[in-house]
Formats: C-alpha cells, sequence, structure tokens
C-alpha cells in the first residue's frame, strides 16, 4: 500500500519534502560534524549549549511506518528524520552533508560519484558503508518493494543504477540527463542491508518495529496511541546530541494537545492559525511560522462511484463556486500565513508561475456551467479529518457556497487514520471531495507521480495526455530555457483542467518552549520540523 500523509491538515508525500537541486560540480559545502562535536558547540545567539533533558513534540497520531523507503505521512517522516540521516540536505541552494562526504558529476552529466564519510556506524554497531546505499537503491527500484520513491528513479523510463565502487564510493549511472537527480537523491535515508536483506517485504516486516538507524537518537519505545521514545546515540557521526531523549507524544485532539502545551508536557507542537494568539500570551514559547513551499488545495476525486468530476466542466463550474480569497481568511485567518494560489508548482519550485487559468468566485458562472453540463440535484461527499481546525472550517465554507449553486455536500467526518487510509487508497471511490496539501519541493519533477495519468501518488485520477508528454519531457530536459516553456505549459494545461482548486500557499507554524535552545542550528524543516535535532538543547 502507498503510504501518505496525515497530520497537520495536509497529504504530504516523502518524494516531495526534497528542497532543491543544485548545478553541477564537485560539491563539498557544509557538514554538520565540519566544525567539531555538537556537544562542545556554543551556538550563536541562544547562550552556551547543554547536555542532558528531554524534548517531547506533540504530534497529531501514530506512525504509519518507521522506515524511509516507505514512510509519507508528516508523523513517520518528522521520527524517521531523527533515526534516519540523509546523505545530504539542500537548504536555499547550499548542500549540507550528513552521511555523503561529496557529491561530483561527471563531465557529461550521466555519472554521480558520492563518497561517504568514513567510520560511519548504524545504532547497533555495525558498520554503514556503500553496500547500503547500494542496497537502499535497489529496494527503492525493486517493484516487489513498493516503494512510492520508484517512479523518481527512473529516467525516461529507465532505472538509475547504483554501484559500489569501494566502502565509501558509491557510483550512480543515469540513463539520461536529468536535472532532477540531485532532488531526488535528497529524498535517500540509507536502510541497512543486515537488518533487511534476507526480508521479503521490507515495508511490512516487523524489523520496523524497533528500527536501526543510523541519525541522531535510535529507538527505544513504542506505545501505540501513546508516544514513541527515542535516545541519544553516543556514536552519531556529527556529534554526540545534547538531549538525552526524543519522546513524540501522540495528541489526536487539538484541543488537549494545546492544553498539554500549555501546561508543559508538550514543549513542540504545530499550531493551527486561530490558536497562536491564545499560546503566545502565555509568553513561554517562540512562535515559529515558516514556509514549507506547501500547497493546501481542494482536490476533486474524478474516479468516484458517481463519475461526476470526471468531467472537466463540472471540477471548473465547482471551483466557480468557491472563493480562495474567503477560504482563507476562514481557515488562515489571514494572508500573513497563507498566500493565495492558483498554480499547482508552489512559490519555491523552479519554473513556477501564479499567472494561469482560473476559476474562482463567481457563483452565476458556476450555475450556468452546471447547467450546461446537464448536471441536476448534484450529490458529493466531503471527506474531513476530525479535529483538524482548518478542514472542519473550510468544509463548512464549501458546504455553505456549493449549496448556493444547487449542489449537496455531505460532510463525512473520521479520525485522522481513517482519514489518512482512506484518501491513499487509489480504489476508493466512496468520496468526491478531500481538503489536502502537498510538498514537493524544488524541482518540478517530483510532481510527475501527482498529475500523470499512471502516476503512483495521482489520487485525484486525472488524466490528460498532453500533460503526460509535458512533464515526462520536462523531466529529461536539460535545457533550461526548454525546461521552462514545458513546465509553464503544464501548469497552464492542469490549471485549466482543474482537477484541484488550488487554495493557498501557506505557511507551517510551530510552537517552541523557551526551555530549549539551539533553534537556528537545527534547521525548521519542511514536514519534519527540524532538520538536525542533535543541535537542540535544554537551556
Amino acid at each position: 500500500m502507498r503510504k501518505s500523509i496525515s497530520g497537520f491538515m495536509a497529504l504530504i508525500l516523502l518524494t516531495f519534502l526534497v528542497t532543491a537541486c543544485t548545478g553541477g560540480g564537485s560539491s563539498s559545502s557544509s557538514s554538520p560534524a565540519a566544525s567539531g562535536s555538537a556537544a562542545t558547540q556554543a551556538p550563536a545567539g541562544n547562550g552556551t549549549a547543554k547536555d542532558g533533558g528531554h524534548l517531547i513534540i506533540g504530534v497529531a497520531g501514530d506512525p504509519v511506518v518507521l522506515n524511509p523507503n516507505y514512510a509519507g505521512d508528516r508523523v513517520s517522516l518528522t521520527i524517521d528524520q531523527a533515526l534516519f540521516a540523509p546523505l545530504f540536505q539542500v537548504n536555499n541552494g547550499k548542500k549540507t552533508f550528513y552521511l555523503a562526504e561529496s557529491l561530483t558529476p561527471s563531465a557529461d552529466n550521466l555519472t554521480y560519484t558520492l563518497k561517504l564519510k568514513s567510520g560511519l556506524t548504524w545504532h547497533d554497531g555495525e558498520k554503514l558503508t556503500a553496500d547500503d546505499v547500494v542496497f537502499t537503491v535497489d529496494k527503492i527500484l525493486d517493484e516487489k518493494q513498493n516503494s512510492f520513491l520508484r517512479e523518481n528513479f527512473l529516467v525516461g523510463g529507465k532505472p538509475i543504477t547504483a554501484s559500489k565502487v569501494d566502502d565509501v564510493t558509491v557510483e550512480f549511472k543515469l540513463p539520461q540527463v536529468s536535472p532532477a537527480f540531485e532532488a531526488t537523491l535528497v529524498q535517500v535515508s540509507p536502510i541497512p542491508k543486515h537488518v533487511f536483506e534476507n526480508e521479503a517485504d521490507i515495508e511490512k516486516s516487523t524489523k520496523n518495529a524497533a528500527p536501526v538507524g543510523s541519525g541522531p537518537f535510535k529507538f527505544k519505545e513504542y506505545k501505540t496511541g501513546e508516544y514513541v521514545t527515542l535516545e541519544r546515540f553516543d556514536n552519531y557521526f556529527g556529534g554526540k546530541p545534547h538531549l538525552d531523549s526524543v519522546t513524540y507524544r501522540i495528541a489526536k485532539d487539538t484541543n488537549a494537545a494545546n492544553l498539554a502545551l500549555q501546561n508543559g508536557e508538550i514543549n513542540v507542537k504545530y499550531l493551527d492559525p486561530q490558536d497562536v494568539s491564545t499560546i503566545q500570551a502565555t509568553g513561554n514559547f517562540e512562535i515559529l511560522p515558516y514556509s514549507e513551499g506547501r500547497l493546501s488545495y481542494l482536490m476533486f476525486n474524478a474516479d468516484s462511484d458517481t463519475g461526476v468530476l470526471a468531467k472537466k466542466e463540472v471540477r471548473q463550474a465547482l471551483s466557480y463556486a468557491l472563493s480562495r480569497d474567503e477560504i482563507i481568511q476562514t481557515a488562515y485567518t489571514s494572508k500573513e500565513y497563507a498566500e493565495p494560489a492558483k498554480s499547482f508548482l508552489t512559490p519555491d519550485a523552479l519554473y513556477f508561475t501564479n499567472e494561469v487559468p482560473t476559476f474562482d468566485n463567481d457563483a452565476a458562472k458556476a450555475k450556468e456551467m452546471l447547467d450546461a453540463a446537464g448536471v441536476k440535484n448534484l450529490k458529493l461527499r466531503f471527506i474531513v479529518q476530525s479535529g483538524n481546525k482548518v478542514q472542519e472550517a473550510v468544509s463548512l465554507y464549501v458546504q455553505q457556497k456549493l449549496k448556493a449553486v444547487g449542489v449537496t455536500v455531505e460532510l463525512q467526518s473520521m479520525d485522522s487514520s481513517a482519514f489518512t487510509q482512506k484518501f491513499i487508497d487509489l480504489n476508493a471511490k466512496d468520496f468526491e471531495l478531500a481538503l489536502t496539501g502537498y510538498i514537493m519541493g524544488y524541482d518540478p519533477d517530483a510532481y510527475r507521480i501527482l498529475y500523470t495519468s499512471t502516476g503512483n501518488s495521482n489520487y485525484s485520477h486525472y488524466k490528460n495526455p498532453e500533460v503526460d508528454k509535458l512533464l515526462n519531457e520536462g523531466a529529461g530536459e536539460a535545457d533550461t530555457a526548454k525546461r521552462g516553456e514545458i513546465y509553464k505549459k503544464a501548469q497552464e494545461t492542469v490549471a485549466n483542467d482543474a482537477p484541484i482548486y488550488p487554495i493557498a500557499y501557506t505557511k507551517t507554524i510551530v510552537a517552541m518552549s523557551k526551555q530549549f535552545g539551539g533553534i537556528d542550528q537545527a534547521v525548521l524543516k519542511p514536514v519534519v520540523i527540524f532538520e538536525d535535532l542533535s543541535k537542540l538543547y535544554r537551556k
């Protein structure tokens, strides 16, 4: 089964949490261990870093799977970020190397050589080597293993291959030039070959219940519905983490979670815009709004059993009945936290443009188009994640606005887990509408799995052969100008087809207890809150 996201109001796909793809040349940027042990450094602006203490992070539900080849929900991704180290990350066009030491492309950009740091180990003490990286990529590409990362390792329908040169060197061969390759590689956090090499189905392996990783914290305990606790990994290659442990407290009820935050039972938590003033008034928290490169949108399920949303004209009509400005005010309180969206790409993406066709705020046009499409007494089912204030507010708004054009909307409320399972089931036909979102990252090739007819995360069941052709061409086009034109045309075509109603490019808001420091060094990160938890410390 393919995994996707629940959590702070959104579906977020792992494939898209990558932040950038940089240009050619040898990459030898910053490293988390470049300046010595994290335990002995004094982060600027936060005072002297101290060792010891515990951090409690509030999360919206149980993790789906603690394995980076399969994690796609926000909770699993957040926990995996502490358990499994990536090869490298990219922020504002600059690489930060973690397990990797360098990544160097060949002159023809068809071969990339990855060098690992020496002396890397897994949490169980076994050596982490090139064998683990090759094993991870091979399992991603193995169709029997069902990793939704697989499509991103195909270029022109052919696989990228990984081979071991020596214990610290991996060579990647591309079937053709792929401008998106580095963005694809950002997604890779190696899994241990010695743990999984004899597992027939890694996704369902019982070994995921006690994961062995390479990140700053190692697995200690998981109680379903209550918490996941990790403890410090003293041999972390980036330096011994400051904190003794990190606990992810599972708090499905937003109001109860906010109360726990105020009482000091939770130290870090996402906030809905409506709750910012209450938490801020306590004076005990840093309020940290930041852009995740996230699109919030209303999804139209073209494959529901009614079949009505398979018609482009009906989707356009429903869009005309809504106003994104009104939704932003209703759900996000102001444009401070949400910028009006029209394109399926986000502003952080290459070749983004918001100058595309839009269907918005014209009820008379909506009625006219529904009549022209022969739609009478239309009834739509809208699945809603209970306790999610944004989803609940938007669903009520949509219900009211569509009623005004003669469309009945039935709201189906369900808990976070049920919502996620319903949404990601590509065979689910018993709903038409869902409010969701995604974080796709810097390179537009990542969106291919959402908007091509055979994309493994095409949850709207959108099909347009022209878009298939454009997105597949864009993946392999090396000429920047030509590539830009391809993605401009793709944005215009998708917008005109209206498979989704784009609402806003939203900001995420995190509340962080003032008892903790090292926030700048830990780096606020899309989806996972912090890039490197080893840098946080208790004051």
